[in-house]
C-alpha cells in the first residue's frame, strides 16, 4: 500500500520505468538534454491530460504548487515553459507511440479477463477516424483543404475490453481506405467499419486472406441477387440475400459473392444495408456486430471531451503528435482503472473524479472501489495548517 503518494504518483506507477527507459535509449530521445529528462516531460503532459491544464502556464504552474509532491512524481522540478516547449517540439513523439504500445499489453491482459459479449471467438476489431480541426496560419504543415488545417487520427478499437489496438496520425488530406490498405490481420478477424471504407480491391484482398468484413453498403452499388436466403419471422431484419457485383470495374477487381442483409433501425425509422463476405454468422449476428461499431464512436467522443486532443500547447508537428499519443496513453490509463475498479464507473465519470482528486493523498486502488467514502490522508510529513 502506498501511504505517501498522491493518486498521480500511483496513476504514473502503472507505466513502467524500465520499459520507458528503453524506449528512450531505442529512440535517442534525449540526446542533448541537460537536465531536463523524458520523463520530466511525460509526466508533464500526462499532468495536462488528467488535470485538464489547456496551456504551458497551466502545465508548468499546476506542478510548481505541488511543491513536496513532485518528489513523488520522479521531478526534481516543475519545468519552465519554454524548456517543456522546446521538449515536446524536439524529442521524438515515436518515444510516446512506443510507451503507448508498452501499456497496451498491460490493458490487453486485463482486458482477456473481461466477459466476451458475442459468444463466437473471432478477434473483433473496428477501424475509422477522426478529423482534428486546426488553423492552417499556425499549423501550415497540417494541409487539409485550401483555407484548413487539420489532422486526423485514424484508430482501430479492439471491441474485447474496448481498447485502442493500432493508431496512425496523419494530415486531414490522407483517405480513410489508404490507411485500410496497410492494416494486416490474422484470418478469422472481423473487421467493421463505416462506408467511408468500402473499396473492391480491399474486399478482394480480404476475402482472398480468410478475413471477414461488415460493412454499409453504398446506395449505387450495382448487384445482381443469386440467393435469397430465410429471414426470422421476428426481429428486425428484412432482408438477406447473397449477391454478386454487376458493375465491370466492381466484378473484375472483387469476384466473389457477398452478403447483403438489410436492418430496420426502430431508433432512426430507417433501413439500414449492409454488407459482408461472412456467409456463416446469423443474419441478427451481422446487425448486432455493425450495431457495436458504435463503440468507436463513442471512443472518439470520449477521448475529445475528457482529455486534451481538441487544443493543443505547442504548434509543430511533432508537438501536435505528442501531445496525442499521450492522450491516448491516457485513456489507455483510464481504461486499465474502470477494469481493475470494482465500482461501477463510466469514462467520462472517472476521468472528472480523478482530474479532481490527482494531488490528493489516498490509497489509489481502495478509492477506485469506494470514490465517496475514502477519506483524504494527510500530508505525507504528518504536518498540518493552523489557523488562529
Amino acid at each position: 500500500m502506498i501511504t505517501v503518494g498522491s493518486l498521480f504518483t500511483q496513476v504514473l506507477s502503472l507505466v513502467n520505468r524500465h520499459a520507458f527507459g528503453r524506449a528512450v535509449r531505442q529512440w535517442d530521445a534525449e540526446h542533448g538534454a541537460k537536465g531536463f529528462r523524458c520523463w520530466d516531460q511525460f509526466v508533464a503532459m500526462v499532468f495536462s491530460q488528467l488535470a485538464g491544464a489547456d496551456s504551458l502556464r497551466e502545465i508548468c504552474g499546476g506542478l510548481s504548487t505541488a511543491m513536496g509532491k513532485l518528489t513523488h512524481l520522479g521531478l526534481k522540478e516543475a519545468p519552465s515553459r519554454s524548456t517543456l516547449s522546446y521538449a515536446n517540439s524536439h524529442r521524438p513523439w515515436r518515444l510516446y507511440e512506443t510507451v503507448f504500445y508498452q501499456l497496451l499489453d498491460q490493458a490487453g491482459a486485463l482486458a482477456a479477463q473481461q466477459k466476451r459479449r458475442f459468444r463466437f471467438k473471432n478477434p473483433l476489431f473496428s477501424i475509422d477516424s477522426s478529423t482534428i480541426d486546426l488553423c492552417l496560419s499556425l499549423y501550415d504543415w497540417a494541409k487539409f483543404r485550401r483555407t484548413k488545417g487539420a489532422v486526423k487520427l485514424h484508430l482501430m478499437l479492439n471491441h474485447q475490453g474496448y481498447l485502442p489496438q493500432w493508431a496512425l496520425i496523419t494530415d486531414g488530406k490522407v483517405h480513410d481506405v489508404t490507411v485500410a490498405k496497410t492494416l494486416d490481420f490474422e484470418p478469422g478477424t472481423i473487421v467493421v467499419m463505416d462506408r467511408g471504407y468500402v473499396d473492391y480491391d480491399v474486399f478482394d484482398y480480404w476475402t482472398g486472406e480468410g478475413i471477414w468484413f461488415v460493412t454499409r453498403a453504398k446506395g449505387n452499388m450495382a448487384y445482381r441477387v443469386v440467393k435469397r436466403r430465410d429471414i426470422p419471422d421476428r426481429g428486425n431484419i428484412l432482408c438477406d440475400e447473397e449477391i454478386v457485383f454487376t458493375g465491370y470495374e466492381a466484378r473484375r477487381i472483387c469476384p466473389h459473392r457477398l452478403r447483403r442483409i438489410v436492418v430496420w433501425d426502430e431508433e432512426n425509422d430507417r433501413e439500414i444495408i449492409l454488407l459482408t463476405n461472412h456467409m456463416d454468422f446469423a443474419a441478427s449476428t451481422i446487425a448486432r456486430i455493425y450495431k457495436d461499431r458504435w463503440q468507436i464512436e463513442l471512443f472518439f467522443k470520449a477521448i475529445k471531451q475528457n482529455l486534451k486532443i481538441k487544443t493543443f500547447v505547442g504548434t509543430s508537428e511533432n508537438a501536435v503528435k505528442t501531445q496525442i499519443w499521450t492522450a491516448l496513453l491516457c485513456m489507455l490509463i483510464l481504461k486499465i482503472l474502470q477494469m481493475r475498479s470494482t465500482f461501477d464507473w463510466s469514462l467520462s465519470n472517472l476521468a472528472a473524479m480523478l482530474r479532481f482528486n490527482l494531488l490528493t493523498y489516498r490509497d489509489l486502488w481502495v478509492w477506485l472501489n469506494q470514490p465517496y467514502q475514502t477519506p483524504a490522508l494527510g500530508p505525507p510529513d504528518g504536518q498540518l495548517l493552523l489557523f488562529g
